[in-house]
């Protein structure tokens, strides 16, 4: 099973971007679709972006069509969310998650292994 570790997260004005980084450990890693998810302060978990496998197909959040780019790199062991424009309401913690089934992540609910999270603050 892999295990993952966010990064990346920071402050950055509105219209800003961010590069977060997902760095999973474990020989499996590309055997996973992968998945961001996001949670602001007294919000529920929300999905934000989804890739498989492959890095073929790749779904978004209607809130980050056109601004996020999700993407991975299977020899580097590791996801990445390039978040251009972003708006204070993309304040929150950021998580990534892996399980072997895109759609189970694009639904949310229970993954097989998610990070510790990292905190995305877009000021006004």
């Amino acid at each position: 099973q892999v295990q993952l570790v966010e990064s990346g997260g920071g402050l950055v004005q509105a219209g800003g971007s961010l590069r977060l980084s997902c760095a999973a450990s474990g020989r499996t890693f590309s055997s996973y679709a992968m998945g961001w998810f996001r949670q602001a302060p007294g919000k529920e978990r929300e999905f934000v972006a989804a890739i498989s496998w492959s890095g073929a197909n790749t779904y978004y959040a209607n809130s980050v069509k056109g601004r996020f780019t999700i993407s991975r790199d299977n020899a580097k062991n590791t996801v990445y969310l390039q978040m251009n424009s972003l708006k204070p309401e993309d304040t929150a913690v950021y998580y990534c998650a892996a399980d072997m089934s895109i759609m189970a992540i694009t639904r949310g609910g229970y993954l097989e292994v998610w990070g510790q999270g990292t905190l995305v603050t877009v000021s006004s």
